[in-house]
């Protein structure tokens, strides 16, 4: 299989959510998502061109808050799982001011990982109000994304 990075399908991701309403405000208001078609239980967000869609399911227990699962990356502990999209450095710039705007608490404060390297990459971690973890990055050098 050839790898093109030129051409971009759009991906669909499905994920939970505990509070619609709240998780619409997030998403639209504090990120920018346009939404698509809804049902009661769900709503398709417009996440940078790509379709993802927040289902609500039962609040978990109160009593059993799961710790967050990190992995080491750049000596960060990374949140895993998350999601993400990669954007235009400047782009990346505004949504990084749009956050802090809205108060968001970053998991990861934006900065630069892997400065100087082939992988350099400005990125940043926060979670959504039901605590589902996001990544926005950028790539220096977008043809760089797949490279070692």
């Amino acid at each position: 299989m050839s790898e093109n990075i030129d051409y971009c399908p759009v991906f669909h991701l499905a994920f939970p959510v505990d509070d619609l309403v709240a998780t619409e405000a997030f998403y639209t208001s504090v990120l920018g998502c346009s939404t698509g078609r809804r049902d009661k239980k769900w709503i398709d967000f417009n996440f940078y061109g790509h379709q993802i869609v927040a289902h609500l399911v039962d609040k978990p227990d109160q009593n059993e808050t799961a710790p967050l699962n990190t992995n080491p990356v750049d000596k960060k502990s990374v949140p895993v799982p998350h999601f993400g999209v990669i954007l235009e450095w400047k782009k990346w710039e505004t949504v990084v001011q749009n956050l802090r705007d809205s108060k968001v608490e970053f998991v990861i404060e934006p900065y630069i990982r892997f400065a100087g390297q082939t992988g350099e990459q400005a990125t940043m971690f926060f979670c959504d109000p039901s605590g589902n973890a996001i990544e926005i990055k950028a790539f220096r050098h977008h043809d760089n994304i797949f490279r070692g």
